[in-house]
C-alpha cells in the first residue's frame, strides 16, 4: 500500500508519487524454499529487477465500496443451506507501517471447507464437498481499518509436499489498494495448531517472530454466545511489524 510523501515546502501544485517503506527481508519467505517443493518450480532464475512507481502502477480500476455487500463477508451461506462445520468470526484491523488504520481496502478470504478440501477442479482430496460452501469472501474494511468474517473452521489438508505432509488450517488473505498492482497476499494461522513444525510453507520465513505474526488470536470478546468462536487477525502492511507476505523478494 503506497505511503504519501510530504508536500515539499513552497511546490504544493506539484504531483507526489507514493512511495514505500522497505521491509525487513527476514519477515517474508524467500520466494525459492527448498522445502517447500513448488517454489522450485517457480521461483524465478533471474534477479528481479525494480521497477519504479508511476501514475500508471498507483492508479487503475476503482474498487469501490459500492461492489462489496455485508452478506459477501458471511461464507456459511450458499446455495439456500448453511455450510457445515464450527461457525467462526474472523476479525481484525489493518494497518500500515506507521500504525495508522488501513481504510476502505478490500480484503479477500479463500479456504477450504471443514474437511479440508477446495471448491476447485485441482483439488482432489477424498473428502466430501460442501454443496453450501464455496469457500471465497471478500470485505471492506471500514473507516477504522477493520473487517469482519463470518465463516467455517477450514480442515487440515494432505498435499503431497512430503511423505505425510498435511497443510496446517488456514485461511487466505488478499488485500487490495487502489489499484491492483498494488495486492499483498498471505496467509492466517489458528493458534496451538499441531501442524506447525511440519509446514515448510510457514517455516520458509526466516524470522520466528514473523511467523508468530501469522496466527490468529482467540478472541472471547468477539466469540458469539452458543454460535461462534472469535479470532483475531491484524496485518500490518509494512515496516518493522510487517504481516509475511507471498511472492516478496
Amino acid at each position: 500500500m503506497p505511503e504519501p510523501s510530504p508536500v515539499p515546502a513552497g511546490r504544493p501544485d506539484r504531483l507526489l508519487l507514493p512511495s514505500y517503506r522497505r521491509d525487513d527481508a527476514a519477515a517474508h519467505p524467500p520466494l525459492l524454499s527448498p522445502g517447500y517443493k513448488s517454489t522450485v518450480l517457480r521461483a524465478p532464475a533471474q534477479p528481479l529487477v525494480l521497477l519504479p512507481q508511476t501514475l500508471t502502477e498507483i492508479t487503475g480500476p476503482v474498487l469501490g465500496e459500492g461492489r462489496v455487500t455485508d452478506a459477501d463477508a458471511d461464507l456459511t451461506h450458499g446455495s439456500d443451506g448453511e455450510a457445515q462445520g464450527q461457525r467462526i468470526v474472523v476479525h481484525g484491523q489493518v494497518r500500515d507501517s506507521d500504525g495508522r488504520p488501513v481504510p476502505h481496502t478490500l480484503v479477500e478470504v479463500w479456504q477450504a471447507n471443514a474437511g479440508g478440501r477446495y471448491l476447485h477442479k485441482l483439488d482432489q482430496h477424498d473428502v466430501p464437498l460442501d454443496p453450501h460452501f464455496t469457500g471465497v469472501g471478500r470485505a471492506m474494511t471500514d473507516s477504522l481499518g477493520r473487517y469482519r468474517f463470518v465463516t467455517i473452521k477450514p480442515g487440515a489438508y494432505p498435499w503431497r509436499n512430503h511423505f505425510n505432509a498435511w497443510r496446517p488450517a488456514h485461511i487466505h488473505f488478499s488485500l487490495f489498494g487502489r489499484a491492483f498492482t498494488q495486492r499483498l497476499v498471505t496467509q492466517m494461522y489458528f493458534p496451538d495448531d499441531p501442524l506447525f513444525a511440519y509446514d515448510p510453507v510457514l517455516n520458509s520465513i526466516p524470522d520466528p517472530a514473523a511467523r508468530q505474526r501469522l496466527i490468529s488470536s482467540f478472541d472471547l470478546e468477539n466469540t458469539v454466545e452458543e454460535w461462534a468462536l472469535g479470532f483475531r487477525f491484524d496485518i500490518v502492511l509494512r515496516g518493522r511489524d510487517a504481516t509475511p507476505m507471498e511472492e516478496q523478494s
